[in-house]
């Protein structure tokens, strides 16, 4: 078993180096030359459909708003990921790794955008008269692949098994290393706060995490801005280390080992990549059900979700790490605990644990959900309404295996499946991508040219 898993663990490292980096990245840099660098040209008018219309009521087609859909894609990606992989990258890549992650996040806006531009264009109505789309839609019906947009669907669902293990393991082993709670309990806890959100249906997830992600990010940011208040006269020297050490190699100080440039680059990239979920091919599962009239308004909201988890979020980790100086104090293999260190000297040890601990569970729940949500319409595409039902269960089961440490053999298949679920999406994505810039041309050229008529007849 020991030989089969190092096997395993190699030829997922070998697949998530350099040929997964070539593929997101490389797909994204084609994208946004294809759709001539729009996320850059266009930024001010996509913060005016996104930002400016978060509390907008749309009379279009769809299940649940535009900002749900987005709320409930941004929980599915705000997690772990923006609390525990961003250290990680600066503990093994040093400052200069953030830089090359906002390098790929302004990059992955065009292949978050495409995804869910096709996710709209390509949807239809289920049997209960739900909007329902993703890459398994528009692989069969964009591109005629049946059978890769089964495996697509199948690889997917298999993988949220394993993913709901990991996410429910987390936040149980943080709670009973803070708190004391047994993971039984804390398993338990999170089966019936899950059940109760996925049961209500697409609608209710919608309805819950319109509410709490923009609570959980406010919650998180204010703690975290508090601490770059303390620390405020580090701020220029932050951002000097992170513009540096992308370019440079960066030596050894305290608790860190130093990293050469080419540390810096693998690790900012593989978290950006990892973090915003761009060309995962999540996200337009869940914005295919948003009421919108055209796709491109909706893609807009796929940028806003890079922007938020990325350049915010992330973004904010990175600073509180690098202004407290936890960086250089704790090293890669505790790197789990710099935000909590750096949280320290404002807030003390309980109430840094405690806001960590309880952001951490926040993001773990609703991440479960919408991950859940996103496997039973894999198993609806293959097999239907009652078997989605069925997988809705063993979803629920796998969240107190997870929690208790249960099949942690299934475990190390995660990147492995990932990757099964990332190559053929990207792929798809990269052979409709001129169907992507004719939708995007369209919506330019005519639908906001007209908007434009209008206002000046009122006027």
């Amino acid at each position: 078993m020991d030989k089969f898993s190092q096997l395993i663990s190699d030829l997922t490292t070998m697949i998530w180096g350099l040929p997964m980096t070539i593929l997101l990245l490389g797909g994204g840099i084609y994208l946004t030359f294809r759709l001539g660098f729009f996320q850059i040209i266009h930024l001010p008018h996509i913060f005016s459909q996104t930002f400016g219309k978060i509390f907008s009521k749309q009379n279009a087609p769809g299940t649940v708003t535009p900002f749900q859909a987005t709320t409930s894609a941004l929980a599915s990606t705000m997690g772990a990921a923006n609390i525990v992989g961003v250290p990680v990258a600066i503990a093994l890549g040093g400052p200069g790794a953030v830089f090359w992650m906002w390098a790929v996040a302004l990059i992955g806006m065009a292949t978050k955008y495409a995804e869910v531009v096709l996710g709209l264009k390509y949807r239809q109505k289920n049997d209960q008269g739900e909007y329902v789309g993703g890459p398994m839609y528009y692989i069969r019906k964009g591109l005629g692949w049946k059978k890769v947009a089964s495996f697509f669907a199948f690889a997917l669902m298999i993988e949220i098994i394993a993913s709901t293990m990991v996410q429910s393991n987390s936040i149980a082993t943080t709670l009973e290393g803070s708190f004391g709670i047994n993971a039984v309990w804390t398993g338990i806890a999170v089966m019936i706060l899950v059940g109760l959100v996925i049961y209500g249906g697409v609608k209710t997830i919608g309805k819950v995490s319109e509410k709490l992600i923009p609570f959980m990010i406010i919650i998180y940011l204010i703690a975290a801005l508090t601490v770059l208040a303390f620390n405020f006269d580090m701020i220029p020297e932050a951002f000097a280390l992170i513009f540096t050490y992308a370019f440079q190699p960066v030596s050894a100080a305290g608790g860190f080992l130093g990293a050469g440039v080419a540390a810096s680059i693998r690790w900012g990239l593989a978290r950006g990549l990892y973090s915003n979920e761009a060309g995962m091919g999540t996200a337009p599962i869940v914005h295919s059900a948003a009421q919108n009239d055209h796709p491109a308004k909706q893609g807009f909201w796929g940028v806003f979700e890079v922007i938020m988890d990325t350049l915010v979020v992330c973004t904010m980790t990175a600073l509180v790490c690098i202004t407290s100086g936890a960086w250089k104090q704790i090293g890669p293999d505790d790197a789990a605990n710099m935000v909590t260190a750096a949280f320290t000297p404002v807030f003390g040890d309980s109430v840094s644990g405690s806001i960590v601990s309880l952001t951490l569970f926040l993001f773990v729940i609703t991440t479960v959900v919408v991950i859940i949500f996103y496997g039973e319409k894999q198993a609806e595409f293959l097999y239907g309404l009652k078997f989605a039902k069925v997988m809705r269960f063993v979803y629920i089961v796998a969240i107190l295996i997870g929690a208790i440490g249960g099949l942690k053999f299934i475990w190390q298949f995660l990147d492995l499946l990932l990757a099964m679920v990332v190559v053929p999406n990207v792929i798809a994505v990269l052979f409709l991508s001129k169907k992507v810039r004719s939708i995007t041309d369209d919506y330019f050229k005519n639908y906001v040219k007209q908007d434009k008529k209008n206002e000046r007849s009122i006027g």
